[in-house]
């Protein structure tokens, strides 16, 4: 079709499709904890419930076998993680960003999107620091 520029995506990709405070719905299922989408694949839960629990044990998942970028849903509102987290990310050259949960579930969206590959570690949209 001339002039289509929608996406083309394998059919079963995970895309965030709603959220509010207490759940995150990806596709058709929602899940009332924070998750990880990696490689396609949800863990959920994911034990931390707030930005202070996230430490590179718990990116464990996503670290063996990095993507091209790693977006870091941080609740309620934008923040950073402990130190440790960033320096190892720039170490290893491992594009990292942190941005409120919202943001980050549409930013997930976007890349998976481009065919960019990207992996989403996500606390609740309500969590707070």
């Amino acid at each position: 079709m001339k002039g289509d520029i929608s996406a083309h995506l394998p059919a079963g990709t995970l895309l965030f499709s709603a959220y509010d405070d207490d759940y995150l719905k990806l596709n058709e299922h929602r899940h009332h904890s924070g998750l990880i989408i990696h490689k396609n694949v949800i863990e959920a839960p994911w034990s931390p419930t707030c930005l202070y629990d996230v430490n590179l044990k718990s990116l464990a998942t996503i670290l063996a076998s990095p993507p091209e970028v790693i977006i870091l849903g941080t609740g309620r509102t934008t923040a950073f993680p402990d130190r440790e987290i960033l320096d190892y990310m720039a170490d290893h050259h491992i594009g990292f960003e942190c941005m409120d949960t919202r943001a980050a579930a549409r930013t997930y969206n976007i890349l998976v999107g481009e065919g960019r590959t990207a992996s989403a570690a996500m606390l609740l949209p309500g969590a707070k620091k």
